[in-house]
């Protein structure tokens, strides 16, 4: 028998979401007959329908609310629609669920969510079942990534397959008018996972007395490794000094600053609509918020910055500590310093031996890790820092397809990686730095893991052309093994063409500004570049000049180092001047001889050295500092203090008056590169305190960089500037390059990080114009 009717092809994050059970119930209203289904291809709904005016209409109607009335989580991306025949049976007298099938993985993978307001509510209902349950979920919320084994979403590939439904939850699970429909998470305290309070030698209490006891102890000082979803985290009061203080002193990290978790809203101040929002999505990132906005913490969790990180609960067993406690606390990620991330329990007590007091465990394991994604609102919008648990695995759909499956290895600070496949671009979760074995292995392991998940067959890898990194050897590595070819692309470019892809426009030339802490170039360290990038190709047309790396990474932990090599190239008698008297009594001979005889002081234009250099001649970090960009980041905090104070708004809108120099000098040399000479001479000569003199410098560069970027725009007629590096997460520096170029459009990063972490997207479309 035939069996005519039309197929609907949905395509996007539809899968773990609700989405069938919503296609159920809107077909019941239109009273089709047919089915629906998942498969690797995403939804593939069939309806029983004769093709005729009447019908064709319903169908636009039913497409039409299947898009305006999608579940919260869902996003469709794309539809086809066909008018066919089955020769296999349909109902003809209602429409069905089917099971899963298997196939070529074509669909996305849904970010875990944070608990919706509808559990929320039911967690602490004293009547509802899933009272107290630190696991309640429902098809709107919970984990998904984190537990997922491979496609398609069904319980069996999850780490839930190891707790069968009971009855009721069984129930809740087959019924499609249920919020709990086909929840793979799906589960309650008869049949699923639970949790217990541990001294690392034994269990000394479960279920809801865990809870309290933990909150007992978080009151007394003491610091607890709790289990999330994506990881572990080290808690403490972050109300308590002396708990703050002895968990820096465990994790050997004196000032590299904490996220805090509050218990809601009312804990913070003046949030703005936006702000709000993001804190109660279904991402539930770290926000970055100006320190009067959060009260109440002591001052050892962010010291000398002017921000603090704030998140609320966003996996109900956190409802349920903030709930219980009342405080804010300290959720920082449970590692040893330079390690990665624990995700097991055993590990967990193994390796936490030393920074934990006790563990709050459950007994669901954590497939995938994912960190917690890091934001900001910034006066441009949204800027992401670290993407990672909320927003991964979310695809970017590119314009164009490319023919060939690329994976792009990244960086190795802040790595992510990316498969592109198609026009569907997927950036991994943040791994971290690739400065260890375990770290690397976690890569590698991750690697396996999403081919697997989406059954990806790389065709071609694309690496960062610094022959050191671990990226780039594990590429040259998995090309030699599997046959493909092997791309190098340079860092820089990369750092670009990320901002491009991210706004759809990676086939326009443009003018780049890509600044960091250090890249491979061309021929030559970079990391303070104007760049012409049209495409595969990209162009050197100035920058930063270039200035001994004295001791190689050692500078980038040992700020004088990095003022040494800028007063020798640029500061004429500079042992004279007040700020180099510390200097004097560094070995600082020893490093001039090794740069005349070119041992370990290899060239690089890096704008992050340069905010280390100033940073250390205000007397900021003159020996050491403790983490990556700890003094550009206080410098940076410092320049606002003086912008907030001294600048208005008023001001601030008009260039000429917020120029604290002539605006017609020329900070450009004849080969277009910035003139640091000028610029020291100008800066060392300045009046006024810290403050000032930080702020002073923000300016003087971003104008410096501002008259080479529109040279040269000019020059190639070019109308849009592209701000990419970590450097420009400095919001100081991009607020005011943008008030000097506001005739010029400027494009940066938003949903990607600006520094490493969005190094691999770029990577990949480099490396599918090189193929096309």
């Amino acid at each position: 028998m035939i069996y005519r009717g039309v197929a609907i092809r949905i395509k996007g994050k539809v899968q773990g979401v609700g989405f069938r059970p919503f296609v159920w119930l809107l077909a019941q209203q239109y009273q089709f007959a047919g089915d629906v289904n998942n498969d690797a291809e995403g939804v593939l709904i069939r309806l029983l329908l004769e093709d005729n005016l009447t019908n064709r209409t319903r169908l636009n109607h039913f497409v039409q609310h299947l898009y305006q009335q999608c579940p919260p989580l869902a996003q469709i991306t794309e539809h086809h629609i066909v008018w066919t025949q089955w020769d296999t049976p349909l109902f003809r007298d209602k429409f069905v669920i089917r099971e899963s099938e298997h196939g070529q993985m074509d669909t996305q993978i849904i970010p875990d969510a944070a608990t919706c307001l509808a559990c929320q509510q039911e967690l602490f209902e004293n009547n509802n079942r899933r009272f107290h349950y630190p696991f309640i979920n429902c098809t709107h919320c919970g984990p998904r990534f984190t537990i997922i084994r491979q496609m398609p979403y069904d319980r069996p590939n999850t780490a839930m397959r190891a707790f069968p439904l009971c009855p009721d939850c069984e129930k809740e699970y087959q019924d499609p008018t249920n919020r709990r429909f086909h929840a793979q998470p799906n589960a309650c305290a008869k049949c699923g996972p639970h949790i217990w309070l541990s001294n690392g030698k034994e269990t000394l209490s479960q279920h809801d007395k865990a809870i309290s006891q933990a909150v007992a102890l978080l009151l007394q000082g003491k610091i607890v490794a709790m289990k999330g979803i994506g990881g572990f985290h080290l808690v403490c009061d972050a109300t308590h000094q002396e708990a703050v203080i002895q968990l820096r002193q465990r994790k050997q990290r004196p000032a590299k600053p904490f996220a805090i978790m509050v218990p809601d809203l009312h804990f913070l101040f003046s949030l703005s609509q936006q702000e709000s929002a993001l804190l109660q999505g279904a991402a539930a990132p770290i926000l970055l918020l100006a320190k009067e906005k959060v009260p109440q913490i002591v001052a050892e969790i962010a010291p000398h910055l002017n921000e603090i990180g704030v998140m609320l609960p966003s996996n109900p067993l956190q409802h349920l500590l903030l709930r219980a406690i009342q405080r804010p606390l300290v959720m920082t990620s449970a590692n040893q310093t330079g390690l990665p991330p624990v995700l097991d329990n055993e590990r967990a007590v193994i390796e936490l031996a030393n920074l934990a007091d006790y563990w709050l465990l459950h007994n669901r394991d954590i497939l995938q890790r994912a960190d917690d994604s890091l934001v900001r609102v910034a006066f441009d919008g949204l800027e992401t820092l670290r993407r990672a648990r909320g927003y991964v695995p979310d695809e970017l759909a590119l314009s164009t397809s490319t023919q060939q499956a690329i994976l792009a290895l990244g960086a190795d600070l802040k790595n992510t990686f990316c498969l592109l496949r198609g026009n569907q671009a997927v950036v991994s979760q943040h791994l971290g730095n690739a400065d260890n074995e375990q770290i690397q292995q976690q890569i590698v392991n991750n690697i396996d893991l999403f081919q697997q998940i989406y059954q990806f067959k790389a065709q071609k890898i694309v690496i960062d052309a610094h022959p050191d990194y671990f990226t780039h050897r594990l590429g040259k590595k998995l090309a030699q093994q599997w046959q493909i070819p092997c791309v190098e692309v340079l860092h820089h470019h990369a750092h670009i063409m990320a901002v491009l892809a991210e706004h759809g426009r990676y086939k326009e030339k443009v003018i780049g500004l890509a600044l960091d802490g250090i890249g491979m170039g061309d021929k030559q360290l970079w990391g303070g570049e104007c760049l012409l990038v049209e495409k595969a190709n990209c162009q050197y047309l100035g920058g930063l000049p270039a200035v001994p790396w004295f001791g190689g990474n050692l500078a980038a932990k040992q700020p004088w180092r990095n003022l040494l090599a800028h007063f020798h190239c640029f500061v004429p008698n500079w042992q004279i001047h007040p700020e180099a008297e510390f200097l004097l009594q560094k070995p600082w001979q020893v490093l001039i001889n090794a740069l005349n005889k070119s041992l370990n002081s290899p060239l690089v234009s890096s704008t992050g050295r340069l905010f280390d250099a100033i940073s250390c001649a205000l007397g900021l970090h003159q020996q050491c500092i403790s983490w990556e960009g700890e003094a550009a980041c206080q410098l940076e905090a410092l320049a606002w203090q003086y912008q907030r104070t001294h600048i208005t708004q008023p001001e601030m809108a008009q260039e000429k008056s917020a120029l604290p120099f002539e605006k017609d000098i020329v900070w450009i040399d004849e080969k277009n590169q910035i003139n640091l000479s000028l610029l020291w001479q100008y800066w060392l000569a300045a009046k006024g305190d810290k403050t000032r003199k930080a702020w002073l410098f923000h300016r003087l560069l971003s104008h410096a960089f501002a008259q080479l970027a529109r040279r040269q725009a000019e020059k190639h007629q070019i109308e849009t500037i592209v701000l990419s590096g970590g450097v420009w997460h400095n919001q100081l520096l991009r607020y005011w390059i943008q008030q000097d170029l506001q005739d010029i459009e400027i494009l940066s990063a938003h949903q990607y990080p600006m520094g490493d972490g969005g190094i691999a997207l770029g990577q990949a479309v480099i490396g599918a114009l090189l193929s096309d």
